[in-house]
């Protein structure tokens, strides 16, 4: 277990003042200039040596995403793009940073921007995120007042820092589709290479981090990499943000150290599986996009990156979705098909026909109006959406179907038996989907 001493966000539900009064007495902003006058070339290393990994999902190494930005060059100014489109069901971290503890966020944007280059910080927020806006935007302001950010601040790093709010679209969190939308166009994911640390808003070298990823790195440097990677195992270095939902008795957002045993994590925090242990179903352990992972596997893995990958799932944004067994796993997964589908912004043709696909006969399966056989069909045109779209939407679509066949193909079955066995006037609205 982690112990308070060791916590990065001691803000995080919100008792103490957000302000930047309070944000000193917590320790930010404490002797930032010392940490900037180390140098670019001691922070990288630092954050490189610290073992971070990126908090928005996919999990690359911090440092090293750092290192990718060329030197600066006075034609093509440098950017730090701050992702806090926290749109992924199940996911509640961001906000809380950015409602309770604002100015973490803002010295590590100041502290990143730095190491790479970067004269300017953009900070794009989900659209829903209304009084985290605020809470932010305020906290910019102060940073302004105090003169710890701007022109001719008190670090001798001439840094500006805008909060951009966008519209709701999921597509924006994926970080070239956010550079579309921060420049005014529609949310639409670019092909890569040219990746954005070479050509990235408008067109400059730009980095796209995740808010959790820049507002740990002041504390990092600190603190020491070695007391972060002391953390965790290893390749998994560190303490992370864990949001809990589901059937749980104590729902909650959580700082923990990474590794720590998926037993321990809910009945330390959660106060246990509602029911307890025996009727726990399956877990969504990294947000909608990762596959679920069932009971058995579940209950004593460790929660990384590597040991779910391991499970055939992901860490993700380690939103954590506890299913007990009144859960109708069909259904579930179905609705989340549902979200994709929804979400998908159509530029590419896997995913924009294939999530609707998958849509419609999950519905069909769900109601248990198909056949044995198609279980089999929607399994391949997982893999036909996987790997073939610009970004990864196609794959968080996919992902969900084939957990649900993996591990509760059994569920799937005995619905489509029990339908066959009590025949049923077929409804006329249904004709022409079943026929898809």
């Amino acid at each position: 277990m982690l112990e308070d001493k060791d916590r990065i966000f001691t803000n995080l539900y919100g008792f103490g003042d957000r302000g930047l009064k309070g944000a000193r007495a917590r320790g930010a902003w404490d002797n930032t200039k010392a940490l900037i006058e180390k140098g670019k070339d001691w922070i990288i290393n630092e954050m490189k040596a610290s073992g971070l990994r990126g908090r928005g999902g996919a999990g690359f190494p911090t440092g090293l995403k750092w290192s990718f930005m060329p030197k600066p060059d006075p034609a093509r100014p440098s950017y730090l793009v701050v992702n806090a489109d926290e749109s992924e069901p199940g996911t509640c971290k961001d906000r809380e940073i950015m409602r309770n503890d604002p100015h973490l966020l803002i010295e590590g944007c100041l502290v990143a921007s730095f190491a790479m280059g970067a004269n300017a910080c953009y900070i794009y927020i989900r659209g829903e995120y209304i009084s985290e806006r605020h809470a932010l935007q305020q906290a910019v302001d102060e940073a302004y007042e105090a003169n710890l950010v701007g022109k001719d601040n008190v670090h001798d790093w001439p840094f500006e820092i805008y909060v951009h709010h966008g519209a709701g679209a999921y597509i924006c969190g994926e970080e070239t589709a956010l550079l579309e939308s921060l420049e005014g166009k529609k949310g639409m994911p670019r092909l890569k290479p040219p990746f954005p640390a070479n050509v990235g808003l408008y067109g400059s070298p730009t980095t796209v981090n995740n808010v959790e990823s820049i507002a740990v790195a002041p504390t990092i440097l600190r603190r020491s990499a070695a007391w972060f990677a002391s953390f965790g195992a290893k390749n998994n270095s560190g303490t992370k943000l864990f949001c809990i939902s589901g059937h749980i008795n104590k729902p909650c957002n959580v700082e923990e150290a990474m590794s720590i045993p998926f037993r321990e994590l809910i009945d330390r925090h959660c106060g246990g599986i509602r029911g307890g242990w025996d009727n726990l179903l399956g877990v969504i352990p990294g947000g909608s996009s990762v596959p679920v992972v069932p009971a058995h596997q579940i209950a004593d893995a460790a929660m990384d990156f590597d040991t779910l990958r391991d499970l055939k799932s992901g860490l993700g944004t380690a939103a954590v979705i506890v299913m007990d067994k009144s859960t109708d796993i069909v259904r579930a997964i179905t609705r989340i098909a549902y979200f994709y589908k929804h979400e998908s912004c159509g530029q590419c043709t896997p995913c924009r026909e294939g999530t609707g696909w998958m849509w419609r006969v999950l519905t069909r399966m769900s109601e248990g109006r198909a056949q044995r056989r198609e279980i089999d069909m929607l399994l391949e045109v997982t893999t036909e959406i996987e790997g073939h779209t610009i970004c990864a939407l196609g794959d968080a679509a996919a992902w969900p179907v084939q957990g649900l066949i993996r591990h509760f193909r059994a569920d799937i079955e005995k619905r489509i038996d029990q339908y066959a066995a009590n025949p049923h006037a077929e409804p006329a609205s249904a004709v022409g989907i079943a026929a898809e």
